[in-house]
């Protein structure tokens, strides 16, 4: 299959999903989406070893949510909206080889949120990340409130989620939430290098320990998933949503109630 912003390339056994967007720097909207599903399952039919999730261009992985699509959503697109991105996220956690986020750029929001829905993570030194969505009057609807806390613990999660912090590479390293951090001309490489060293790995018992690793997350993180979902689409149409987002898309500082 071929789709308009998402690529999906081959070497080897090594699957490369490429969100190709760099004029919106990646940002994901519902034909993005839908795309990215696609190509997930795709992958997996074939039989990937691996696979890599980047953004096109050198300056965003996934910037965040399309905010001028969510800007003007009630509540039930909003709840449609927040399970097309849970889907994806859920899609490349449960994706039955091992997913690498190569990050090369800015990862806010839903770029976030997709990062920390891969097993691994590595990072450029000029990298950005961080759940941005309190400065919008929402907060993360794809999986953020329950997968940040996981990797990073429970203090740097709220101070992250409360505040919007943006980490750089380096700090986001040290928090737990890159395994690695190389310089900007090195991170296709070492990716293709771990990429390939996971392919080479007997694949029977890779799935097997990728399913044993995510039975944590058959419970209390499922009914958290799900209470999230709620929580991010009732957001949507309050006077804080409204404000923050139309600041964004005006760009200018928001003025919340």
């Amino acid at each position: 299959m071929s789709w308009e912003t998402v690529q999906l390339d081959w070497d080897g056994a090594v699957a490369t999903l490429t969100v190709d967007r760099p004029d919106a720097l990646n940002a994901l909207n519902v034909p993005t989406l839908e795309a990215m599903g696609e190509a997930l399952t795709e992958a997996a039919d074939e039989g990937a070893r691996a696979l890599v999730l980047t953004g096109a261009g050198d300056d965003a992985f996934i910037a965040g949510a399309d905010i001028a699509y969510m800007q003007d959503l009630e509540t039930p697109k909003a709840q449609e909206w927040g399970e097309l991105g849970h889907d994806v996220a859920d899609a490349l956690e449960a994706f039955p080889a091992p997913t690498i986020a190569a990050v090369n750029g800015y990862a806010f929001g839903g770029g976030c949120e997709m990062a920390m829905a891969c097993d691994l993570r590595v990072a450029s030194e000029s990298a950005l990340i961080g759940n941005t969505e309190i400065d919008l009057g929402i907060i993360p609807g794809w999986g953020g409130t329950q997968r940040l806390p996981e990797l990073v613990g429970d203090e740097t999660a709220r101070r992250m989620i409360f505040l919007g912090e943006r980490l750089d590479a380096e700090s986001a390293a040290e928090a737990g939430l890159f395994g690695e951090v190389v310089a900007d001309e090195d991170l296709e490489d070492t990716v293709t290098e771990l990429a390939e060293q996971i392919a080479a790995k007997p694949a029977v018992a890779m799935r097997a320990a990728k399913q044993a690793i995510n039975q944590r997350h058959e419970g209390p993180q499922a009914a958290g998933l799900t209470y999230e979902q709620r929580a991010f689409a009732s957001l949507f149409g309050t006077p804080d949503q409204r404000e923050g987002m139309t600041a964004f898309v005006e760009n200018r500082d928001p003025e919340f109630e």
